[in-house]
């Protein structure tokens, strides 16, 4: 069996496995043009409107008047028919794959890291994105990530998960013990990718303190995540384990400026995903809170949990909608 056709089998057991929930503060909000895969979400000044990249390279607008329309797109053939369904998931390096992506609070641009097309930002305005960077320092990306604007300074930082296997090869670089995903930062100012840190365990996510003070990673092969200190008398250096609390962390997403993040967990057995799970921790790596949401995303890939207005709004890789959750 190729692993395309296992990524397919997969997307098609999310779409069985997303059993209905008899949880009433749940929302289940079903992606559209048979595309799939809200993995990340970005939310826009008010509050009232997110953003999310779906397979097939298209980033799609959500408001509760008008559900889910199309803002944006990585490539020209994003919009294209080959584009959707398990023939976008296929055809990533053609049509885009969003992974994560964050707003610059300051200028209203999107940025977004595609998994295997790089680094990437949209104009306020929406349409075909501006691709930044693809590579650094002479080496191309492999497989970018997770990403977040520091809100303080408006410099993106972002990762890649590995530096050796694409995206259709996650389960390779998992089965391996990958360790060569990396930790960039992109200085808009300066027009400048830097690498940051290097030798991460799947680095999978990445969210800026609320202060501009650190930068958290997670380390989803490890089951780690680790704090690169962005400023302060520790500027530069890296806390190797800042929590390792929860199971195969993947994207990481700040709780406005309380101090505190929201962590998507999945805890992995034989590459199978089980017993998803959103968990918040404090700016120390200790636990709050865990939601578990088996009953709501079945063995659907959990991807991140990011809360705003006292909802948590629910990703996935591979699953047919976003979740919203009332806490």
């Amino acid at each position: 069996m190729t692993l395309y056709i296992f990524l397919i089998s997969l997307l098609l057991l999310s779409l069985l496995s997303a059993v209905a929930s008899d949880d009433a503060s749940f929302q289940k909000l079903p992606v559209p043009g048979k595309r799939s895969g809200p993995e990340s979400f970005a939310f826009d000044s008010t509050g009232k409107a997110f953003y999310t990249g779906v397979s097939g390279g298209k980033i799609l607008k959500y408001t509760p008047d008008k559900g889910f329309v199309d803002f944006a797109q990585i490539t020209k053939t994003s919009t294209s028919s080959w584009c959707k369904g398990v023939f976008g998931t296929a055809l990533a390096k053609k049509c885009g794959r969003p992974a994560g992506i964050a707003f610059n609070p300051k200028t209203g641009d999107l940025y977004v890291a595609d998994a295997p097309l790089g680094l990437h930002v949209i104009h306020p305005a929406g349409g075909v994105a501006t691709k930044i960077a693809d590579s650094v320092d002479g080496k191309p990306f492999k497989f970018l990530d997770g990403l977040d604007v520091d809100p303080t300074t408006g410099v993106v930082y972002f990762t890649s998960f590995s530096s050796k296997f694409s995206p259709s090869e996650v389960f390779i670089a998992v089965g391996v013990k990958d360790a060569s995903g990396k930790l960039f930062k992109y200085d808009p100012a300066t027009k400048a990718v830097t690498v940051l840190m290097e030798d991460l365990s799947g680095a999978a996510g990445c969210a800026v303190s609320s202060d501009g003070s650190f930068v958290l990673v997670s380390e989803f092969i490890k089951s780690n995540i680790k704090r690169y200190w962005i400023k302060g008398p520790k500027a530069g250096s890296t806390d190797d384990i800042f929590s390792s609390s929860v199971s195969n962390p993947d994207n990481i997403r700040r709780i406005g400026s309380t101090g505190n993040f929201w962590v998507a967990s999945v805890i992995n057995k034989v590459v199978m995903p089980t017993d998803p799970s959103a968990v918040k921790i404090d700016s120390n790596g200790k636990v709050l809170q865990t939601i578990f949401l088996k009953n709501e995303f079945g063995n659907t890939l959990l991807s991140e949990a990011n809360e705003v207005d006292g909802k948590l709004y629910i990703g996935t890789l591979t699953g047919p909608f976003a979740g919203v959750m009332k806490l």
